[in-house]
């Protein structure tokens, strides 16, 4: 239940703290005042688009609150407890609106993205627009509405999952057929590729050997030559050669070490740097002598290369990435080789899917049957009650398509007469705008009862209708509010008097500026507001009698 709404600087109101109370309340005022100001406020913190326009001008931000009990709502409890974001038994909304178009949304205190707003908000009201009706023209909208009447969400979710499965069968078979449409062909393609790929033989591992092995033989003369350097420098029979030097260094030491034997240490370590020097002359003259410049060897590893290249060029890919070329060929051939068993598979595995589909839209259309029949009496009862005598409504089902659909198998069609002996037609053709509006309250009233939502706020849903038909919505809205929480916006007194609460919008200028306010009022309050509605400007007695008399007659 909504407790409390609160709202700064929002389009004409600066500063409202509304308590809000269980049962039927209304909201009135003077045509222009913003009667519909809280509506937008609950929109707006209940995760609706956000505007700047709305921020109060010379305002930096608009910021609205509102704070719900929720106790008597397990289910409301529990999400709220999932999302750790539970606070006590309550939970509040806020929402703040930046001039400059940016906003923030809030779940007790903590950020929370606009969509998890919208998806607690949803549990929490329902509103309904002043031009709402509108809807009701929608076939989507009419079979949602139809499948809400009878409780079908279960109907509904076994239809789209078995129409799912079959779509996703039926595009496999569709993908493996033209795969496979070339039969014997695709095949011996695959293997003369694969063949290929293997005489090439093009693992990752060869590529690294051939291009190891090219690196060696195109500089085989080099190597030769550079070892040859080396060793010369190292041990030529003339000239200063390191050995050589390191031997004179390494005689002059020890002698002097005689003299120091704090040197005996660097003599040790020079005598040894000569014997790792003479191992190493020895490995590079083995190196040296064994390499051989071998030109038909590195013409054979150019033409592995070569080949290698060219395959990479053909399959449009790195030559690194032909090994899994070859394992995603071979996937290929081995589907290839084994799609007529696979297709038979996913045959029967469709066959299946469409009689699991089969099942599920034949229970969802009996209860859409069932539904449909009980809706139609119960609408066209309560247009008689508005003011339609001798209407009728029907909810004609009509079958669509030969293939499984998500939402079954028909469409629906609101058809409606709003004269004796008439035949109905559908309501998008025939219905005038306020004949609209009360069959659109006539399927609400017949349908919204089901809902569980506890706060159903209504926006100048009755428009278009007054007299006796007012009072009879006025009379429905308040049983609706012994089972909920209804706030409504009504320009219609009939309505007004009907519920348990008052609050009234009223509008005055303060140096210069407009300021809407929002005033819970008194019995002897809403009374006079009652005679504002029903006599208009000038007050007389009868007309503030007429009023006392409406508000204890209905309220």
């Amino acid at each position: 239940m909504l407790q409390s709404l609160s709202l700064r600087d929002l389009a004409v109101a600066g500063r409202v703290d509304l308590m809000v109370h269980p049962g039927m309340s209304v909201i009135t005022g003077e045509t222009g005042a913003g009667k519909s100001i809280l509506v937008d406020a609950l929109a707006l913190v209940t995760g609706g688009r956000a505007d700047s326009g709305a921020v109060r001008d010379g305002a930096e931000r608009s910021e609205i609150s509102a704070e719900f009990a929720v106790a008597a709502l397990p289910a409301v409890a529990q999400w709220l407890r999932e999302q750790e974001l539970d606070e006590d038994d309550s939970c509040t909304l806020r929402r703040v609106v930046r001039a400059d178009g940016g906003s923030r949304a809030f779940i007790n205190g903590r950020p929370a993205p606009l969509q998890q707003v919208r998806e607690l908000a949803g549990r929490l009201v329902e509103i309904h627009g002043q031009h709402e009706h509108q809807a009701l023209l929608e076939r989507t909208h009419q079979l949602n509405l139809l499948d809400q009447y009878a409780h079908n969400d279960d109907c509904r979710l076994a239809v789209r999952d078995c129409a799912r499965r079959w779509r996703e069968l039926q595009q496999s078979i569709d993908t493996l057929r033209s795969n496979s449409r070339d039969g014997s062909d695709l095949i011996e393609f695959l293997r003369h590729q694969l063949k290929e790929l293997a005489d090439a033989d093009v693992r990752a591992q060869r590529l690294a050997e051939l291009e190891i092995e090219h690196r060696f033989l195109a500089h085989a003369g080099e190597l030769i030559e550079g070892l040859g350097r080396i060793e010369q420098g190292l041990d030529a029979d003339d000239g200063d050669s390191a050995l050589r030097l390191i031997a004179n260094a390494s005689h002059d030491l020890n002698r002097l070490s005689n003299l120091d034997p704090s040197l005996s240490e660097a003599t040790q370590l020079l005598d040894g740097a000569q014997v790792q020097l003479d191992e190493a002359l020895g490995l590079l003259r083995r190196r040296r002598d064994s390499i051989e410049v071998d030109p038909e060897r590195l013409s054979g590893v150019e033409r592995d290369l070569t080949r290698l290249h060219a395959l990479a060029r053909k399959h449009r890919c790195p030559v690194s990435a032909l090994e899994g070329v070859q394992t995603e060929l071979t996937e290929r051939l081995r589907a290839a080789e084994g799609a007529g068993a696979q297709l038979q598979q996913l045959e029967e595995q469709l066959k299946r899917a469409l009689a699991d589909y089969d099942k599920a839209a034949l229970a969802l259309t009996r209860s859409r049957q069932t539904a449909a029949a009980a809706l139609a009496t119960e609408v066209s009862q309560l247009m008689q009650e508005l003011g339609m005598g001798g209407g009728r409504f029907e909810c004609a089902l009509e079958a669509q398509g030969t293939t499984p659909q998500a939402q079954g198998n028909e469409l629906v069609e609101f058809l409606v007469t709003a004269n004796a002996g008439m035949p109905p037609r559908p309501l998008r053709k025939v219905a005038s705008g306020g004949e609209l509006a009360r069959i659109s309250l006539a399927v609400k009233v017949a349908t919204i009862a089901l809902d569980d939502t506890p706060v159903l706020v209504f926006d100048e849903v009755d428009s278009g209708i007054g007299g006796a038909v007012a009072e009879i919505v006025g009379r429905k809205l308040r049983a609706l509010g012994a089972r909920r929480q209804v706030l409504c916006v009504t320009h219609l007194a009939q309505v007004a008097a009907c519920a348990h609460r008052q609050y009234k919008v009223s509008k005055s200028t303060q140096d210069g500026k407009t300021e809407s306010r929002v005033d819970e009022l008194s019995k002897a309050e809403r009374v006079e507001e009652l005679a504002r509605m029903l006599g208009g400007v000038e007050l007389t007695n009868a007309t503030r009698a007429a009023a006392a008399d409406l508000l204890k007659r209905l309220g």
